[in-house]
């Protein structure tokens, strides 16, 4: 194994060891250290094998360090996400472009499962990890449990 650079996502952390995922490949790698790092945090950075056994990482250098907020927003969907959601049918994600920078996805779920549906929206690390991929650094959910309607908003600030 040799060393290797990319954009990870935390998705474990604890004082003495971290779990990352890189955000391309989904290669998921256990640091035999902390260097500070929080769940959610996006690195920027060179890993390498973790001498002599080589069966865990430890971070080279790091590019750059970014913390992405998921927000479980009170606001509902904007009429244009609720308009996306209305020509999908149940259970389609929509993808759309801001205007500006990052994407919103809206999902179109049954009125009564939206909770549920926002709930695991926030949970997910795949959340993350798209924000990350995104260069996102604020994921925003908005939910209308009365039209079955999950917003993500993926911001750039």
């Amino acid at each position: 194994m040799t060393e290797q650079t990319g954009t990870y996502v935390v998705t474990h952390a604890n004082d003495d060891s971290a779990v990352v995922r890189d955000v391309d490949t989904a290669q998921v790698l256990t640091l035999s250290s902390n260097p500070g790092l929080e769940v959610h945090d996006v690195l920027e950075a060179t890993v390498a094998p973790d001498p002599p056994l080589e069966v865990s990482w430890q971070v080279v250098e790091v590019a750059d360090r970014r913390s992405i907020d998921v927000i479980d927003s009170d606001l509902s969907p904007t009429t244009h996400s609720t308009e996306l959601a209305a020509e999908a049918d149940v259970g389609d994600l929509v993808t759309n472009e801001r205007a500006g920078t990052g994407e919103i996805h809206v999902l179109s779920v049954p009125p009564d499962e939206t909770e549920d549906a926002a709930r695991d929206v926030l949970e997910d690390v795949e959340t993350v990890t798209r924000a990350a991929r995104l260069e996102a650094v604020r994921v925003e959910v908005r939910r209308s449990p009365d039209d079955g309607v999950v917003s993500v908003r993926y911001l750039p600030d």
